[in-house]
């Protein structure tokens, strides 16, 4: 089983997807311009009734959950030479975009969808320059930035993903698995090699059954083969599994006004990993994670909440007490 040391003060690489979500609403229903007789000749036009548009990508949403704790993340993706409004905004925001790779001929990924009143969508997602992922060596970034405390590899290219790993294995880096959206698509042996040797396996409970039915692992053999699994339960918190010690649950943040859910596993895992970089338990890492996760939750757009120090401190002395807010208090900016 790998180690999982207490390593701050170390440079956080976050590997994954950079993209864009566009998002239209329809004020009928799809069905009423469908002709079910027809569909081999489908060519159909909604007006729609408002366009937003929000940053996102899992890796550009973790780095900015990280820069509003005061950390300066590393973003490690591709993108495309539409990328410099967002590049702007995430360094406003604390993140290094320094090493991003900008694709000569494709656009960065881009989501697009248009829903109707009956929740039903129309959606269609162009990976664009994230396929270039699997062109980005993490060796020079590291003799930029400095040794990694972590790199995390998010849900990106899958030969991306895959190179990233084998390096940090290679050259010694400790990594975070974070496979997320590409275990639907991913086979056992891809998965198998996404997560053997890291310090910390982060899904949630869906995933996680996922993950040891592609696999062909127990939960037991996983654990054999990562040093931490971290698997996030929702409304119902979190828990923390180590092999040979007894599972932490926590639950989730208190009075949590639930609004819209993307992005909620992003934060998450910015707060987690952001008191870790602070030399912090596992415990309070989790109970930071929880309140990051509980402001996205109350905002539309993973990057669009904010609050101030003492705030985010008040939330964590409401949900979790006084030793989880005096814990972070030194380190939150």
């Amino acid at each position: 089983m790998p180690d999982t040391p207490d390593r701050p003060g170390g440079a956080l690489l976050i590997a994954g997807s950079i993209a864009t979500d566009h998002l239209m609403t329809f004020g009928g229903k799809f069905a009423d311009s469908l002709v079910v007789e027809q569909l081999d000749k489908l060519s159909v036009s909604f007006l729609v009734s408002d366009l937003e548009i929000r940053r996102g990508g899992v890796a550009a949403n973790m780095c900015f959950g990280l820069g509003r704790l005061g950390l300066s993340p590393v973003l490690v993706g591709a993108a495309g030479e539409d990328f410099a409004d967002y590049r702007s905004w995430l360094e406003r925001h604390g993140v290094d975009c320094a090493h991003v790779r900008i694709s000569e001929t494709q656009h960065t990924a881009r989501f697009v969808c248009t829903t109707d009143v009956t929740g039903a969508q129309f959606a269609s997602f162009y990976p664009g320059a994230m396929s270039e992922a699997r062109l980005v060596e993490l060796a020079p970034i590291v003799a930029d930035v400095g040794a990694p405390s972590y790199v995390l590899i998010g849900a990106d290219d899958p030969d991306g993903m895959l190179r990233h790993t084998d390096e940090c294995r290679t050259r010694g880096y400790p990594f975070i698995a974070d496979p997320s959206q590409q275990l639907a698509f991913g086979e056992g042996a891809l998965i198998r090699s996404l997560i053997d040797g890291a310090a910390y396996l982060f899904s949630n409970e869906y995933e996680s059954a996922m993950i040891e039915q592609k696999t062909g692992w127990s939960a037991e053999e996983i654990l054999d083969r990562v040093g931490t699994q971290v698997t996030t339960l929702g409304a119902a918190g979190v828990r923390i599994t180590r092999q040979g010690a007894d599972p932490l649950e926590l639950h989730a943040a208190k009075d949590v006004v639930a609004i819209e859910p993307t992005g909620v596993g992003d934060a998450f895992r910015a707060g987690f990993l952001g008191a870790l970089a602070w030399g912090l338990s596992e415990e309070h890492a989790a109970q930071v994670g929880c309140v990051l996760a509980a402001y996205v939750v109350e905002t539309v757009g993973p990057q669009d909440y904010t609050f101030t120090a003492e705030q985010f401190l008040a939330r964590l002395d409401h949900s979790y007490g006084g030793d989880a807010a005096e814990a972070v208090r030194p380190h939150l900016v």
